[in-house]
């Protein structure tokens, strides 16, 4: 790109970058791919995290266009990671980091077997800023919400979560009963607070009382 045109290029995105959250637990990737989308005129990385938890909570916070992630810190199915993420900011849309080899022949993003798209392993940086571009432009030109509402606007996973803490078990052991990882339950307890609108588990608690989620108090 001659350095005129880069200029006029730079100048049209100033003021309208898409903003992406970093969600992975390798230190180094996040760094580098933050530099790598930063690098780019119309981008910014608003936040990044290391767990599931923390990524929710930087999602639900900025609403960012794009969340690069990889699926493996949720502990669980790429669906599931991705339906979390959208409990936390609906608009958002979401691109897995995967180490699989296979490549889409059209050049966009593959996608996992539920639908979900990831980013190859061997995807250079302009290929993934590109991406980025296109799912963006998807989101502005095709957007429609993908949250289905339910009673109290909580999933059937949600309901099981709440309902077990409600009880007085600790995420350990909701773990445990629904055969999830520790991760996964922290994450649905992260999005049922802040539909909810309550800020510890002793308001969660009561929540669940005042709407005979359990029928009696129990300590927590």
């Amino acid at each position: 790109m001659c350095p005129q045109a880069q200029i006029q290029y730079e100048s049209a995105f100033v003021d309208r970058k898409i903003r992406c959250v970093l969600i992975h637990d390798h230190l180094l990737l996040r760094q580098g791919l933050r530099r790598l989308l930063e690098d780019e005129p119309d981008m910014e990385v608003v936040a990044e995290a290391e767990d599931a938890a923390t990524g929710l909570l930087a999602v639900s916070e900025h609403r960012p266009e794009i969340v690069i992630m990889d699926a493996g810190v949720f502990d669980c199915a790429a669906d599931q990671a991705e339906r979390m993420v959208l409990g936390a900011s609906q608009d958002s849309q979401v691109l897995f980091l995967s180490l699989r080899e296979t490549i889409d022949p059209a050049g966009n993003a593959d996608k996992f077997a539920d639908g979900t798209r990831s980013v190859m392993q061997h995807t250079s940086a302009e290929e993934l800023a590109e991406m980025v571009r296109q799912m963006h432009q998807s989101r502005e030109t095709h957007y429609a919400p993908k949250a289905i509402p339910r009673r109290n606007g909580l999933t059937t996973r949600e309901s099981e979560v709440l309902k077990l803490l409600a009880e007085g078990r600790t995420v350990r052991s909701a773990a445990g009963v629904l055969g999830l990882s520790m991760k996964t339950v922290d994450a649905h307890k992260f999005n049922l607070m802040r539909k909810l609108g309550v800020h510890n588990k002793a308001e969660l608690v009561m929540w669940a009382i005042q709407k005979r989620v359990v029928k009696l108090p129990v300590s927590y």
